[in-house]
This record gives C-alpha cells, sequence and structure tokens, in this order.
C-alpha cells in the first residue's frame, strides 16, 4: 500500500497524533503476536524448542492475514502462519490450549507493561509539581470556594492539592499492577481437563507446568480458578486506576485553565505558538485543554469494561472481545499521553506574583474586617460596636466595586473614621496577606517530606527524563 492511501482511511489519533511510541508498541500487533510465540514457545518449552524460539519474530502478516481470511480465526490464523515456518514443531503449537491461552496471558502481559511505562511518568509529574510546591509554599494567593473569593491560601499549598489526588492515583496504579496475575494454562474452560489427558492423569505435573509457563512470562502467580477466560472485573480494576488518573489531571488542568483567565499563573508557551489565528494576543491553555479533553474520554471509557464483566455469561461470552480490543488499549494510549503533556506543563508553570498580589489586595480588605475587629477589641472597643461600623463601611466599599466599578476603597474608609483611630498606626501589619494563610507553608513542607518524597523513591533513575511534546 502506497504511504498516500494511509489518508484514505481513519487512524486512531491516539496513535498517529498523541502516544508514546513505547505504549503504542505495547498494544501493537507485532507485540502482541509475538507474545503469543512466546507463549506457544514456554508450553512447548520440553520439546521441539530450538526451532520455535528461532522463529519467534519472524511473523509473516500477510500469511496471517490470509489465513484469518480464510479460517475467520485469528489465533488458528497464526498457529497456521507460525506452524508453515517451524514444521518439526507443528504437531505440538498450541497443544491442549485454547484460543484464551494466547489472547488472555498476551493482553495481561500487555496491562502489565502498560502500568510499568505509565508508572515512571506519573511519578514525574509529581516530582516537577513537588517542585514547585515547594518553591511557591509561601506565596500567598486568593483561595476561592463556590469560585468566589474566600480566605488566603498559598500557591504551593493549591498545588498540594493536586499532588495529594495524584499520589492516591500513583498508589492506585501500583496496587493494580501488582494484583495483576496470569490466566495460566488453564483450558477450555478453565478445568485444565485437557492438560490433565496429556499427562495421563497426574496432576502435579498440571501444576508445575502452569507454575512454569507462568514464571517463564514474568509472572509471580496465576489466577487459581478462571472460566475460559481470566476474569473481566480484572479489566475493570485497571481502566478504574486509570479513569480515576483522568479525573484527577482533568481538575487539574482545569483549575490551571481557570487560573490563566485571571492571569496568575500559565502554562509553559513557546515563543512563536500561536494563541489564536484570530487573536493575535491570546495566549490559550491548550496543554491543559487537551488535557481534559483526553481526561473525559479516559473517564468515559469505565463504562466499557464495566458493562462487559456484568454480561459475562458461565464460563465465558465472546461479545467481550470486540469491546477490549479497543478500550482497553485506548485507555493506556490516552492515560500516557495525558501525562507526557502533564509533564510538559509541570515543568513550565508561570506564575504571575504582581497579578496575584493586585488580586489580593482588592479582596483582603473585606476578609480582614474580622483582623481589624480583634485589634479593636484588643484595644478595649466594644465587639458589637466595632461590627455594626465595619458593617456599614463594607456595604458602602462594596457598592463603589459593584455599582460604580471602582476599587475596593473600604481601608481608606476606615482610615478615615475617628473610630478606628486606636489601630491606625499598625493596620499595616494587621493587613499583612501572610498573616492570613495560616499553617500553609507548614503544611506543604511536610506533605511534600511525609508523603511525596517516599512515593517517588522507586522512581529516582527516571526522573531526569524529559518529554518532547508535540503540538
Amino acid at each position: 500500500m502506497e504511504a498516500a492511501d494511509e489518508f484514505m482511511k481513519y487512524r486512531s489519533p491516539l496513535v498517529s497524533r498523541y502516544a508514546s511510541k513505547e505504549m503504542a508498541y505495547n498494544f501493537s500487533d507485532r507485540k502482541k503476536f509475538t507474545t503469543w510465540r512466546k507463549l506457544w514457545i514456554y508450553l512447548a518449552k520440553a520439546e521441539k524448542i530450538v526451532e520455535m524460539e528461532s522463529h519467534e519474530k519472524d511473523i509473516d502478516f500477510a500469511m496471517a492475514a490470509e489465513e484469518e481470511r480464510k479460517l475467520r480465526h485469528d489465533v488458528m490464523a497464526h498457529v497456521h502462519t507460525f506452524a508453515h515456518c517451524c514444521p518439526t514443531a507443528a504437531p505440538i503449537i498450541h497443544l491442549g490450549a485454547t484460543s484464551c491461552y494466547v489472547g488472555d496471558n498476551t493482553d495481561l502481559i500487555m496491562l502489565r507493561d502498560g502500568f510499568d511505562i505509565l508508572l515512571p511518568k506519573l511519578a514525574r509529574v509529581i516530582d516537577r509539581l513537588s517542585k514547585f510546591a515547594e518553591k511557591y509554599a509561601d506565596l500567598p494567593t486568593l483561595g476561592f470556594t463556590h469560585y468566589q473569593p474566600a480566605q488566603l491560601t498559598t500557591v504551593g499549598k493549591r498545588a498540594c492539592l493536586w499532588l495529594q489526588d495524584l499520589a492516591m492515583d500513583m498508589r492506585n496504579l501500583q496496587r493494580a499492577r501488582d494484583d495483576l496475575r496470569f490466566r495460566g494454562v488453564k483450558g477450555t474452560t478453565g478445568t485444565q481437563a485437557s492438560f490433565l489427558q496429556l499427562f495421563q492423569g497426574e496432576h502435579d505435573k498440571v501444576e508445575d507446568l502452569d507454575r512454569m509457563v507462568t514464571e517463564m512470562a514474568g509472572f509471580k502467580k496465576a489466577y487459581l480458578v478462571t472460566g475460559q477466560t481470566y476474569s473481566r472485573k480484572v479489566d475493570v480494576d485497571c481502566v478504574s486506576s486509570l479513569a480515576s488518573m483522568g479525573a484527577s489531571v482533568h481538575k487539574i488542568c482545569t483549575d490551571i485553565r481557570l487560573l490563566a483567565n485571571l492571569k496568575e499563573i500559565e502554562e509553559p508557551f513557546e515563543k512563536e505558538q500561536i494563541g489564536s489565528s484570530a487573536m493575535p494576543y491570546k495566549r490559550n491553555p491548550m496543554r491543559a485543554e487537551r488535557c481534559c479533553s483526553l481526561a473525559r474520554h479516559l473517564v468515559a471509557l469505565l463504562s466499557d469494561p464495566l458493562q462487559t464483566a456484568s454480561v459475562q455469561w458461565l464460563e465465558r461470552t465472546l461479545d467481550d472481545s470486540a469491546n477490549r480490543r479497543i478500550s482497553l488499549p485506548e485507555s493506556f494510549l490516552t492515560a500516557d499521553i495525558i501525562l507526557s503533556t502533564l509533564q510538559n506543563i509541570t515543568e513550565g508553570l508561570v506564575v504571575y506574583p504582581k497579578v496575584i498580589e493586585r488580586h489580593i489586595r482588592h479582596e483582603l480588605p473585606f476578609m480582614a474586617t474580622e483582623n481589624i475587629i480583634m485589634a479593636m477589641v484588643k484595644a478595649g472597643e466594644n465587639r458589637q460596636d466595632c461590627h455594626e461600623k465595619i458593617r456599614v463601611l463594607s456595604q458602602e466599599a462594596a457598592a463603589v466595586v459593584k455599582q460604580e466599578g471602582g476599587d475596593n476603597d473600604l481601608l481608606a474608609r476606615v482610615q478615615k473614621d475617628p473610630y478606628f483611630a486606636p489601630i491606625l498606626g499598625h493596620l499595616d501589619s494587621v493587613l499583612d496577606p501572610k498573616t492570613f494563610i495560616g499553617r500553609a507553608p507548614q503544611q506543604v513542607t511536610r506533605f511534600l517530606s511525609e508523603e511525596v518524597r517516599p512515593l517517588l523513591e522507586p522512581f529516582k533513575a527516571n526522573m531526569d527524563v524529559k518529554i518532547e511534546l508535540e503540538l
């Protein structure tokens, strides 16, 4: 097929546009079918092994496609193709096995290897964001509840809210990966009947075969019971951890987009990057928007394995197959590009302290009313009288802001009112933003020390990898 013909058919943008080479290869036909051959080699380890091993990778894809057209069965097509180049071993290829021996076991290998690609990427995102949190641990900023200005927090403390979610995702992905077992050698309905017959009723030999193949494939354990397939709840567990991570990333990147609108924080922006074809001044948060867009897809993919697991009749039904060919690779491919993009964002986040300070000045007078009242009471005034004075002045200042579009002049009103004369000498210290952030800096320090850094320890060797992000 000529290269130009590739543009005449749909290509998944997850592969053609976004995902890393490592993750794209992990779910490729090459990886899938060479793994099938490895599994047949493991099964036949005791005989004809040299011939089979020498032909592990030289797959004739054209022959396999032609065989599948004739046989209408993908596994048997590859059995015949493998047998063609291994005539001596041909009689024992796939002996005693069902299609799910290669299909399901290969899927489990791909899931495990997929997690091994994602975990270091997630660790790097956490590492970059933890450095950001540490740098801005004590920079006061407006906190928001209901997207309305609330008490102050710090830029670093807010980043720790993002980090806490990602730390949970790290633990979830690691657990899902570590919980994976091998389907092993179980036969057509999971009873191992064909292998018991092959070994003439010797149960120990069947168990030894199952254990040996499991170990060859790099797994510590196999599922003790299966139907024809491993339980599709395993897929739910894996995709659930990815979808949960997708929700975390969507929240983080939505926050970044909101802050970009306020001009407090921006994602990286290349020197020659164009924000808008129509509006040259714009710096759109397109990386964060891409993350949100793909995260939405990742979250939605969870419904596939949930529904598939719920309709697997008895020992199995084939209505899982077409769905899993799409939903499992797409979950990992989507998670892969989300993490690559988020690493790029967190490596280059830009903070504008002067803009943040200006926003604080606009809102702080209202937030400072309680501090002013406390200071007046310490100076000997009545709390209720002071509260009423502040209430009246606050309403007047709010009218200037909302009805006239003016600046918040509450402090000027306080300074002009003789009632507040006792505290005017130290009003600046009462209104210092750093007196409004509570223990945010201390919380950042402790959180990074106790919860984040230990989580990153196993991934130290992978921390310096940079992401070349294709825009």
